[in-house]
């Protein structure tokens, strides 16, 4: 029998909406329908939409058509049924059987449409009745109307309009901020484009879409995704709150819970594949209120906090929340089914993405507020880096107590003239002024430093009226013509071919340059000598052209005229350096060579840290430099076996450390010339190979001024060296003139302050000042620092305070063979000594 519950009133479908009785009881045979229907038991639904909930029975629902014809749809706008039956019975009689649900292919539902549409077509006359077998897995709601045909396809495609307008806002949502991703490469956006996505996905899963659109033919598929699209949009959501509001930093407790949610949705999400569908549905839809409740708390708590999000925050989940809650209790059986209960997600969901791009715009705004103003305050910053960096630089490039240009910039003047005017002729002069050493013992250093001062104020007086004075530095103030080479000697560049169509000039620059300086009431000599070299005759390398204007400068001519020009033929240098160079390869074939150690004492541990080797010439009659012996070996060519016998030496010397129990590290100097061969890094990894013990105890030391003869292929080789294992040092620091880009590029680890600036500093506050820059600097870029040259106890003291790491030379002991350097270290003087020395 029918139910006799009273009719709903009619829908805007223009037909009345029928009782509705139902009947929980297992499924029959289309067969044994009739018997059905005359089974007692049936119950009129109290709502208009029947609702239970989550359960996993299986219900029957009848209700009779009003009399009348034509062609009407059944709609169950729920999609989410695994099962659905449908039976037209007429006068008794089953005349219309459908069955769908969305367990099975889309492809069988009778009109293509996310929700169950079913059409029949009724006569007048006959009594009508709908039966309908209902099962599913989830959440048991069937939302039933009757249309008429015409109606109902009015209706679809304004809830279709609808529809789209939700998923245009998304998608719309989705892709601008995804846009702003790529350019930004902000989580937060991404983050943002995830959790929109979410609940797009969820949205258009639920209603059935995706599975309409994408997989059709796979229902499993698509109750899969419809599982998963819950946990997902919970933990996209939970990503975008941590980033959105900063709760890494703002709320680290906040963060951690979230963080646990965010877990619990990744196991709901592979809890999908083993749970039972109404068990993961449930949990997933219990994960999804509890999430978002937590969420929507959040944010009042984090606003209350003062963060700057969380306003707009608040507002959108609020909305979210809200229509969320009304759905999620809707599913659950809380809520009757109605407009609002049935789409408050759609709609909450949508506020809350256009509120929450509002904010994300509002935030871009406010961090490129923020970017400017921190990239005002960087220029800021490399401004002062960069005035400091100048100063720095002209520290190192004039000298301290004249202020004049130095050797550095004196040779970096001629380097620029030879590159620029090649096949021009220039003369290069060099000033030393010898008497100067007699007036340091008569009247001090500090009458010397003054004397220096008038001096070069004198001179530059007077090479700035010689014909093709050539400038050594132009600034707002002044042009500069002369440098300052070091203490008493000074240097200056003309053109040659001017010079020699003026001899008066020089006749008279000369006469000024001999005359007395008038100092404390004194007419003191100075005794200037000149030397000149030209190029391109006597040479072709400014290094060359410098010393060969000294060797003039200290001839005979100029001290007899005070002016001499360099003669070849005149060069006392030449005849010795040649036999020099002979016995010198016969040393090295004879191994009538030797290396001495000099030691490295830590500042800071008063122990001895390492070892440097110096070659030395013990059987010749007239002992020579170690910096002489170089210099002659890369003339000669013979710096190539030169080298290789240091390394082999020094890791023999190394070996007989190791056997006293002194398992310090030794360095060795190399010359640029070595940097330029190609098989120089082989050979040394080579030569470790068979040294396993030795590897990364041998230290390579370059000087500064040799690696910017060829910079390029100083760094490749250093750069090989360095990867092959090999430490580097920079040697002789503060001599040259390597710029600071190149040196910060150099895989050094070590920087040994130059000797020139160590030795005065006890005495010239100039030279304290470079230093403690220096060291400064070094540290700042990585490197410890040795100090070269160290020759009493003060200067250590002042080294230690300076922040200096190690320190070298004659204070400790001078070179001494190794057995001499092994009863060195043996008498325990390293740290008592040393201990009592520095106090």
């Amino acid at each position: 029998m029918a139910a006799s519950a009273q009719a709903a009133p009619p829908a805007s479908s223009g037909l009345p909406q029928p009782a509705i009785a139902f009947l929980k009881a297992p499924a029959v045979a289309d067969d044994a329908l009739t018997e059905l229907l005359d089974r007692p038991g049936w119950q009129p639904l109290a709502e208009e939409t029947p609702n239970f909930g989550y359960v996993t029975e299986h219900y029957w629902y009848r209700m009779s058509l009003d009399s009348g014809s034509g062609h009407q749809v059944l709609e169950i706008s729920y999609p989410q049924l695994d099962y659905v039956g449908f039976y037209l019975v007429a006068d008794g009689k089953i005349i219309q059987t459908v069955k769908t649900g969305d367990h099975l292919p889309f492809s069988e539902r009778p009109l293509s449409h996310p929700s169950f549409l079913i059409p029949y077509t009724t006569e007048p006359g006959v009594d009508y009745e709908i039966l309908l077998s209902i099962q599913t897995s989830g959440a048991h709601q069937v939302p039933i109307r009757l249309w008429e045909q015409n109606a109902l396809f009015d209706a679809l495609t304004t809830e279709d309009r609808l529809h789209s307008l939700y998923y245009g806002i998304l998608t719309t949502t989705i892709f601008f901020n995804l846009f702003i991703f790529l350019a930004l490469r902000e989580a937060t956006y991404l983050f943002y484009v995830l959790s929109t996505f979410g609940y797009l996905f969820l949205m258009a899963t639920l209603r059935g879409v995706t599975y309409q659109v994408f997989w059709p033919d796979n229902p499993w598929l698509h109750n899969q995704t419809m599982l998963i699209a819950v946990p997902m949009a919970v933990l996209f959501a939970m990503l975008f709150a941590r980033s959105f509001l900063r709760l890494r930093n703002t709320a680290p407790r906040t963060d951690l819970l979230l963080q646990f949610v965010s877990g619990l949705s990744l196991l709901a999400i592979l809890g999908t594949f083993v749970l039972e569908f109404n068990t993961s549905i449930k949990s997933s839809v219990a994960l999804a209120l509890s999430g978002f409740l937590l969420l929507f708390i959040i944010g009042p708590v984090q606003w209350l906090k003062r963060n700057p999000q969380a306003g707009y925050y608040t507002v959108a989940w609020g909305l979210l929340i809200i229509g969320t809650m009304l759905t999620a209790s809707n599913k659950y059986g809380l809520l009757p089914t109605n407009w609002l209960t049935t789409y408050g997600m759609q709609v909450g969901s949508a506020l809350e993405a256009i509120l929450l791009t509002i904010a994300l715009a509002k935030r871009l705004y406010n961090e490129r507020e923020d970017r400017l103003q921190a990239r005002e305050a960087e220029l800021r910053a490399m401004a002062a880096r960069r005035s400091a960096e100048l100063r720095l630089m002209d520290q190192a490039l004039h000298d301290p107590l004249t202020g004049l240009p130095n050797r550095t910039s004196f040779e970096m003047v001629i380097n620029d003239l030879i590159t620029r005017i090649p096949d021009h002729r220039f003369a290069i002069a060099v000033i030393h002024l010898n008497n100067l050493q007699a007036i340091t013992k008569t009247l001090g250093h500090r009458n010397t430093d003054r004397l220096i001062e008038l001096a070069a104020s004198r001179y530059h007086s007077v090479v700035r009226g010689v014909p093709g004075i050539q400038t050594m530095e132009t600034t707002a103030q002044r042009s500069t013509y002369l440098a300052s080479l070091e203490n008493g000697t000074f240097g200056f560049v003309v053109d040659a071919n001017l010079l020699s169509a003026a001899p008066r000039a020089i006749i008279q620059g000369l006469d000024e340059l001999r005359e007395p300086i008038d100092y404390l009431g004194m007419q003191l000599p100075l005794d200037p000598q000149i030397g000149t070299a030209i190029y391109p005759e006597h040479a072709r390398d400014t290094n060359s052209l410098i010393r060969r204007a000294h060797i003039a400068q200290d001839s005979n001519e100029a001290r007899d005229r005070g002016l001499a020009y360099y003669q070849p033929t005149r060069d006392s240098y030449s005849a010795d350096r040649l036999t020099l160079a002979s016995e010198l390869r016969e040393a090295l074939q004879s191994n009538a060579l030797s290396l001495h150690l000099q030691p490295k004492l830590s500042l800071a541990t008063h122990a001895v840290v390492g070892l440097e080797a110096l070659i030395r010439w013990p059987r010749r009659k007239s002992p020579i430099g170690a910096d002489e012996v170089i210099a002659l070996a890369e003339q000669t060519g013979l710096i190539k076996p030169l080298t290789r016998w240091v390394l082999e030496q020094s890791l023999q010397l190394r070996a007989q450390l190791l056997e006293q129990g002194w398992p310090l590290d030794i360095s060795v100097n190399i010359s640029p010339n070595n940097l330029r061969e190609p098989d120089f890094p082989t050979f040394v990894q080579q030569l470790m190979n068979c040294s396993h013990n030795h590897r990364g105890t041998l230290t390579l030391e370059v000087t500064e001024t040799s690696m910017m003869q060829d910079p390029a292929n100083s760094l490749k080789a250093l750069n090989s060296l360095h990867s092959a294992g090999f430490p580097v040092s920079i040697d002789d620091f503060g001599s040259g003139y390597s710029s600071l880009s190149y040196i910060k590029q150099l895989p050094a680890s070590e920087i040994k302050i130059d000797r020139s600036l160590i030795t005065d500093i006890a005495t010239h506050p100039g030279d304290r000042v470079i230093v403690q820059t220096t060291i400064d600097m070094c540290h700042s870029l990585g490197y410890k620092v040795v100090a070269e040259g160290v020759e009493d106890g003060g200067t250590v003291e002042l080294l230690a305070a300076m922040g200096c790491d190690m320190v070298q030379g004659y204070w400790l002991t001078p070179p001494l063979p190794i057995d001499e350097m092994l009863a060195w270290l043996a008498t325990g003087r390293t740290l008592s000594d040393t201990s009592r020395k520095l106090g």
